[in-house]
């Protein structure tokens, strides 16, 4: 390829990660056929360093080596050197994250891997500084002494890869199903229990990333048991995230994780995949709880995704960087004088004491937002009425973040990532459907049809990634699991808020994506591959069951499954979820609340289903009185069918929304059970009796109370 004066081969890349690295001195190559070959070629061992746009330590480590003439020297002497985006390439992150856990005892990014040229781990670490300093061996001092043992000690490395490689797959290699007990859920309760935090919420000390999985899980198990401590420990850690800095609280959206256990210094840099879950866990614990401040949380989480992380075709970007002008941080912190520069006497003081910026600040001399009192506490010691400081607090947060606009902003991450992008669909659908606005539906539709549009491939599968114009790499099973579930959601939402004909395209589209699923990352035992039958071969195949920083393919998978089987009374697609879980049981018995994803799912297959079909146009104030009413009921398992009359498909192909028809002209809402149905409602005031009287039913007649 022709390269640019002072560019390496990354140059050509569309990645953001990639594109920060193409002028590096280092002659890096992407992952591909040509890297592979040209270091079998040139019989040198691979040095594959995977990071993403908006990691910190992968800013600092290109400061330190990267850029540096000399390292890059002895980078390009003695390897052949292989820079990857870890979000465009999860199958590698995994196998390569896996093999340095193995020999470092821990992980995390920028990754550097050493390797055969038949890819083979020998040697891999985190984040080297440029020279040994504190008992941390240095890149350059690393780089020299890897270079002299492959010449004179080669036949050592190679039988080292070969021993890490033979103990990776058998790492990979799937015990027999296991079936799941009940009592998994409350033993995963339980380990929750006995690692809260107590005293800031959480679950285990710094730093503390955010738990979404495991509170919903805990929101799950209280609604089948009563048990007031389930919903304890899960406000407890809801709030905590809110209240400390680890929620923007100007813009909306929370950071990446929390370094220290309050909850109030964060790792700055945001994720939408975080963003989504959390917007999603929030909006059950407002259902649950009917707290009116887990709403706002929810809905400022969203509005900022809108606000700054969708594209105008529709996509959502995937993340901005913690650093701004080459510091962390920088963009989000505040001094007293510079908030009395912005705002008047009265909205100054009371910004800085709710917010709590001080003088000596709260992070290395700067002031992290964070709201450690109620606003009603601090209004009261300024002499001031809850109503009024609410109004002036107001004001002064929007002025607030307009002039946080003004300054070097952190570098945005904008490529579009299918599976991100289907769980923010989802959390969208999700705020559109329990807070009646519609902005989160128009927003999940417009993300929607991008994705069906723009990342669907010519055969009909999928795209990973879209950037600059162009869509690439085949798409893992994340990407279809977590789409098919998030249009499954958009189209629950659709009866409530969405204004198209048929929203039914939505569900066929989820069912279309399903099938090739099943088709393309099914095992034989159950389970779904990581990757597609016909991918790339690589050192291994993965096909996890835990959750991580997002939730398990595996469990999104069956759950995708479990929804459509209700839609579409297909009892197979049941079975083949049940089976999907079953595949990772043994794994659940030994670390249950590492797969509490798939146990919120185990739970949907097992629990009697309550079907909610609505009839009705959208936007017909009529209907909108009786989803607004089942909007307040919390049913996690519930499938939600729209009927819109005289539509093109009215019943969109759908079982459960067949011979659903307006009463007298108005509009109902049928409730089912297995799809039978209830004689339907027409009074808002029957709803949530309705719906409280079934949801104990189905719980009851599928799980018990708890242990």
């Amino acid at each position: 390829m022709a390269l640019t004066p002072g560019a390496n081969r990354l140059a050509g890349e569309t990645s953001p990660y990639l594109l920060q690295h193409a002028h590096n001195p280092v002659d890096w190559y992407p992952w591909g056929r040509e890297a592979l070959e040209h270091a079998k070629a040139e019989d040198k061992p691979i040095l594959l360093s995977i990071g993403y746009a908006a990691c910190h330590w992968c800013h600092v480590m290109e400061r330190e080596s990267f850029e540096d003439r000399d390292i890059a020297r002895l980078m390009n002497a003695h390897f052949v050197c292989i820079k990857v985006d870890r979000e465009e390439r999860p199958d590698l992150d995994d196998i390569y994250m896996a093999a340095t856990t193995a020999l470092s005892g821990s992980g995390g990014w920028p990754m550097t891997v050493f390797m055969t040229p038949e890819q083979e781990p020998f040697f891999a670490g985190t984040y080297f500084p440029r020279e040994s300093r504190g008992g941390s061996v240095g890149f350059r001092l690393l780089l020299t002494r890897i270079g002299e043992l492959w010449q004179s000690q080669r036949a050592d490395l190679q039988a080292q890869a070969s021993q890490l490689t033979g103990h990776l797959r058998a790492q990979a290699e799937q015990r027999a199903p296991t079936a799941i007990s009940d009592d998994l859920v409350w033993q995963a309760v339980a380990d929750l229990k006995g690692a809260f935090d107590p005293v800031h919420g959480g679950f285990g000390g710094a730093p503390k990333f955010p738990p979404s999985a495991a509170l919903s899980l805990l929101l799950r198990a209280y609604r089948r048991s009563g048990d007031v401590a389930l919903l304890e420990m899960a406000q407890k850690t809801l709030d905590g995230m809110k209240n400390g800095g680890m929620q923007d609280h100007l813009a909306g959206g929370f950071a990446r994780y929390s370094t220290d256990e309050r909850w109030l210094v964060p790792h700055f840099e945001k994720m939408l995949y975080d963003n989504a879950q959390l917007a999603s866990v929030y909006l059950e614990a407002f259902q649950v709880t009917g707290s009116a401040e887990y709403a706002r949380v929810a809905g400022a989480t969203l509005d900022y995704v809108i606000r700054e992380m969708q594209a105008p075709d529709g996509g959502y970007y995937s993340s901005t960087d913690a650093d701004s002008e080459g510091v962390e941080g920088k963009f989000f912190v505040f001094a007293p004088e510079q908030v009395h520069s912005l705002l008047e006497p009265r909205q100054a003081q009371l910004f800085c004491a709710y917010y709590d910026v001080t003088p000596m600040g709260n992070w290395e001399g700067h002031s992290i937002l964070n709201t450690p009192r109620p606003l009603p506490e601090v209004a009261a010691g300024l002499g001031l009425a809850a109503a009024e400081a609410a109004s002036l607090l107001e004001v002064a947060r929007q002025r607030m973040y307009q002039a946080r606009l003004a300054r070097v902003p952190p570098l945005l991450d904008d490529k579009v990532l299918t599976s991100w992008n289907g769980l923010m669909i989802g959390a969208m659908a999700e705020g559109a459907r329990v807070l009646g606005a519609q902005r989160y539906a128009y927003s999940a539709e417009r993300a929607a049809r991008f994705a069906l549009g723009t990342l669907e491939r010519p055969d009909g599968g999928l795209y990973r990634a879209f950037r600059a114009g162009q869509a690439k790499l085949d798409a893992y099973l994340e990407d279809y699991a977590f789409l098919a579930d998030g249009l499954i959601s958009l189209y629950e939402a659709a009866g409530r808020v969405l204004s198209v004909s048929d929203p039914s395209e939505f569900l066929l589209c989820a069912q279309t994506l399903a099938e090739r699923m099943v088709r393309d990352f099914a095992a034989e035992d159950g389970a779904f591959y990581s990757t597609a039958h016909q991918h790339e071969p690589l050192l291994l195949r993965t096909r996890d069951g835990h959750d991580g920083a997002l939730p398990s393919a595996n469990a999104v998978a069956a759950r995708v499954l479990a929804r459509l089987s209700r839609h579409f009374d297909r009892g197979g697609w049941l079975d083949l979820a049940v089976r999907a879980l079953e595949a990772h049981g043994s794994g659940m018995q030994r670390v249950p609340r590492a797969f509490a994803t798939s146990l919120n799912v185990l739970e949907l297959c097992r629990e009697a289903a309550i079907e909610i079909v609505a009839v009705g146009r959208p936007g017909d104030p009529a209907l909108e009185a009786l989803l607004g009413e089942v909007a307040k009921v919390y049913l996690p398992n519930a499938a939600r069918a729209v009927v819109v009359p005289q539509s093109a498909l009215p019943a969109g192909g759908s079982p459960l929304a067949r011979d659903k028809v307006l009463v007298e002209g108005a509009p109902a809402l049928y409730v089912c059970r297995n799809f039978s149905c209830l004689s339907p409602i027409t009074q808002p005031a029957d709803v949530v009796p309705a719906l409280t009287r079934a949801s104990a039913e189905a719980a009851s007649a599928s799980f018990g109370a708890g242990p």
